[in-house]
């Protein structure tokens, strides 16, 4: 007797080994599968300038780091806690504007240095939501740093024009990154029900364009589907009842190892498990 309906076991690729350089970019579920890797031993980064759900400002921040982008004084905009550089996390904003975009470009810089590197590497791309925002209607944010709702147009992408900017993206990346491409299982519901299904669907519709086209290694990684077929339950989700909890994550997490880690890449992060947890094992004294 079956009682769920597992997601197909994705094809083994072996793309990963213990060497491998990871990057993962895009919505908060790129932390779960980063901080993971990063516990596991591997040479990984995620999300170095916050977490980016649209897909448009997740390639405004890759494009940055390919160019070599520098960012000053022009790109900020004022607000409530002084300048405020609205393509990235709240916490990149202050009073003093040239320290901002000094930390800001290092970051960007370390980036495209990492991706220009030439070794095999993988980059993982996680879209979170379709909903676009623009500030006074004009310039597209990835963050609202909490300013005012009323200054903001809310607008949702189309398929093809998230297709269309990543098709030309994958052709300017160096022909040694394989890319995965995921659409985040964490619910949006501050889009409404009706409004966060459209905006996943809109995602998984253009990802499918994407690899379908692309002329460089890209695959898709079904975490949405893992988390909304094959677990379907609300024990998998946290008390708000929108990201997975620590247990689900962690069985999306062994999918990915089992479709993209080598033997030796597996081997290399169950010996990292087992000595974080014989070092964090304290032993209890009894007094004689």
């Amino acid at each position: 007797m079956k009682f769920r309906t597992e997601v197909e076991k994705p094809r083994p690729l072996q793309w990963l080994e213990p060497q491998t350089p990871v990057t993962l970019l895009g919505s908060c579920f790129a932390d779960n599968v980063g901080q993971r890797l990063v516990r596991d031993g591997f040479d990984t980064i995620h999300n170095p300038l916050g977490p980016l759900y649209n897909p448009m400002s997740l390639a405004r921040c890759l494009q940055a780091a390919l160019d070599g982008y520098r960012y000053t004084s022009a790109d900020l905009v004022a607000g409530p806690r002084g300048h405020h550089c609205l393509d990235y996390a709240s916490r990149y904003s202050g009073d003093n504007p040239d320290r901002l975009c000094e930390e800001i470009n290092d970051i960007i810089t370390r980036l495209g240095e990492r991706l220009r590197r030439p070794e095999p590497q993988i980059l993982c791309l996680t879209f979170g939501s379709a909903w676009h925002f623009l500030l006074d209607g004009k310039k597209p944010v990835g963050n609202c740093h909490k300013f005012p709702s009323q200054r903001f147009e809310r607008r949702l992408l189309k398929t093809d024009e998230i297709a269309g900017t990543w098709a030309e993206l994958l052709r300017e990346l160096p022909g040694n990154i394989r890319t995965v491409f995921t659409v985040s299982p964490i619910r949006h519901l501050a889009d409404g029900l009706h409004g966060n299904s459209i905006s996943k669907a809109t995602l998984l519709l253009a990802t499918e364009s994407i690899t379908a086209q692309s002329e460089c290694p890209a695959i898709y990684f079904p975490a949405f589907e893992i988390m909304n077929d094959d677990l379907r339950d609300y024990r998998f989700y946290a008390d708000d009842l929108k990201h997975p909890t620590s247990m689900a994550a962690d069985y999306i997490y062994e999918i990915f190892q089992t479709m993209f880690m080598t033997s030796a890449a597996m081997e290399h992060a169950a010996g990292c498990r087992r000595a974080a947890a014989a070092a964090a094992h304290k032993t209890i004294l009894t007094q004689q």
